[in-house]
């Protein structure tokens, strides 16, 4: 009807002018009659990859605390002015090195003193042999009396036990002379010097602490398990074909706070004899090489006890798995690139893959990244990613 006002009013204005604009008017008209359409995004790309089939070993991951192989606290044993520190505090040292020297005069004079005292007794343990055999023949020719023949018996007798006494106190006077120098008793890391140069050490018999000394190279580890872990690791033994660690090499890693995996190889060489019944758990202890000192005694670390046999299994990326309700579960694509949940349960980790026990056969396209936009029952683009880890376009339709 405002069309039609319109256009006569146009008409009164000239013909030409009017009919061209009527003319747009309807074409104008005509076009806001038009309804829009709506047009479906495509389906969200997703990245897939198929899981992976690995030979495996079960283990237990434990922790521990390092120790040191051999631990001496080094005494002086003699008394006397400490005259000499020859190490340095921290130092690596080898087996009969020199580290503290006490004033050794004392203990020289000592057993150039009980080596004359040998002298004397020899002599005059000579002198009561002669006199014994002189007395003898004169006793054989009726010349000497019966007591004089007992009397150097007696003398020789009581010679030859001081002299063995003299030699005694001749190694005495060594040991003390030897104590007078403090070496180290095996391949080890000095800790600090406890007593200074020129301080009275031993004195009144007591022994002086001087120093401490490590030997961590190999080192122990101390870590206990459950009453259930040891019997399923018995059972492996068995299994294995009987034995324990000391016939059998039982494999142990280990691997620091701050370490990636478990670089260091050792074995188990020693467990308790009984399980501790206030706690259900058996100590055990595991040695590993230590060449760079990298493992120092006192440090937690993390254990990995191989359990079990070999067997294969299905892995998938950690990244993949995803906790509800219901559980664990993962995504994958069908087919028809449609998603799936797919209820799993796990076993145990290696690296950053995820041992998967039950609910995959292994030639699912898991879903391993994009999982925000891959909703179960719709359809999704995916791309199936490469050895290098990258995705590929296309993948299985």
């Amino acid at each position: 009807m405002h069309i039609g006002l319109r256009a006569i009013r146009l008409r009164q204005r000239g013909p030409g002018l009017g009919l061209m604009t009527l003319l747009l008017t309807l074409m104008l008209a005509g076009g806001c009659e038009e309804k829009n359409t709506f047009v479906a995004p495509p389906p969200p790309k997703v990245t897939v990859a198929n899981p992976q089939r690995k030979t495996v070993t079960d283990y237990l991951e434990l922790t521990g605390n390092t120790q040191a192989i051999n631990t001496v606290k080094l005494v002086a044993r003699v008394e006397g002015y400490l005259e000499g520190l020859h190490f340095q505090d921290g130092a690596d040292v080898r087996k009969g090195d020199l580290l503290f020297s006490i004033q050794p005069d004392q203990y020289q004079a000592q057993l150039a003193q009980a080596k004359a005292n040998v002298a004397a007794q020899q002599a005059a343990l000579f002198n009561a042999e002669t006199e014994f055999t002189r007395y003898s023949r004169l006793f054989d020719q009726k010349a000497a009396a019966a007591t004089d023949v007992d009397n150097w018996r007696f003398q020789r007798d009581s010679s030859r036990a001081a002299l063995a006494n003299a030699q005694a106190q001749v190694d005495l006077a060594n040991l003390n002379l030897g104590y007078t120098r403090v070496t180290a008793p095996f391949n080890g890391r000095m800790g600090r010097h406890l007593v200074d140069v020129g301080n009275v050490v031993g004195a009144g018999g007591e022994e002086t602490p001087l120093a401490e000394i490590n030997q961590i190279d190999p080192i122990y580890v101390y870590f206990t398990i459950n009453e259930l872990d040891l019997l399923r690791i018995r059972e492996r033994q068995k299994e294995a074909g009987g034995g324990d660690y000391r016939t059998r090499p039982v494999p142990l890693l280990a691997g620091l706070a701050n370490e990636d995996g478990f670089p260091h190889d050792g074995r188990i060489d020693f467990a308790a004899i009984s399980v501790d019944p206030n706690t259900g758990t058996l100590l055990l202890r595991g040695i590993f090489a230590n060449p760079d000192r990298v493992l120092l005694p006192g440090l937690f670390v993390r254990l990995r006890l191989p359990v079990g046999r070999d067997r294969d299994a299905i892995m998938v990326p950690q990244i993949a798995l995803a906790l509800d309700q219901i559980g664990r579960y993962v995504l994958v694509v069908n087919d028809k690139n449609v998603v799936e949940r797919r209820g799993i349960k796990v076993g145990q980790t290696f690296g950053e893959m995820q041992v998967i026990s039950e609910g995959l056969t292994g030639d699912e396209r898991v879903v391993v990244n994009g999982l925000l936009r891959a909703i179960p029952g719709r359809e999704v683009t995916p791309e199936t990613q490469t050895a290098t880890g990258q995705p590929a376009a296309g993948g299985r339709s």
